[in-house]
């Protein structure tokens, strides 16, 4: 089934649909909140409080908008509210680097630390900026949908992302310099 299909299905009391749906959509709400949060408990807690949240209030869904944007507005509102709850924090926990034989080693560890650089610098932007950085980027939304799914306005979803890259860069190349960390 497509997933119009689905939620439709879902809506007319299918449990079978539903339970696919949020299946099929489970991966993506944890990625989100994993990258608001930035944190793999929160996230878990996030996305369960979201596809509970789903699942209780698929009857109120109006395809007004497209379903993953209302998914999105879900997953996106409990974290930034457990995200004002909790005080962010840096996690410590680093996953060990993944090394393939088939590749440059040194190749691979340069890769390895701009990806953690990238991560740390979105970590330290504002949470709206971390948020539409988020959603672009890692979820690929379109600037539409992520005004939709924030409840913002267009020029102000683009306008974020803008001082967002800007913060990034500057960061970054802090980071290069040796400087902040």
């Amino acid at each position: 089934m497509v997933a119009a299909e689905l939620v439709r299905a879902a809506q007319s009391g299918d449990r079978e649909a539903l339970i696919t749906l949020l299946r099929d959509i489970e991966t993506h709400v944890y990625r989100t909140a994993y990258y608001v949060l930035n944190n793999e408990q929160d996230a878990l807690d996030a996305t369960q409080e979201a596809l509970i949240r789903i699942y209780t209030k698929i009857g109120s869904y109006e395809e007004k908008a497209l379903f993953k944007t209302w998914v999105q507005r879900i997953v996106t509102n409990i974290c930034i509210d457990k995200f004002r709850k909790n005080k962010p924090t840096i996690s410590i926990e680093e996953s060990d680097p993944y090394l393939t034989y088939n590749q440059d080693v040194e190749e691979e560890v340069m890769t390895m630390y701009l990806a953690k650089d990238v991560r740390e610098a979105i970590d330290k932007l504002p949470e709206h900026h971390r948020t539409v950085i988020v959603l672009r980027y890692l979820q690929d939304f379109s600037y539409n949908e992520i005004a939709e799914s924030l409840g913002l306005p267009l020029n102000t979803v683009k306008s974020y992302l803008f001082r967002a890259r800007q913060q990034l860069q500057s960061l970054l190349q802090e980071y290069q310099k040796g400087g902040v960390r």
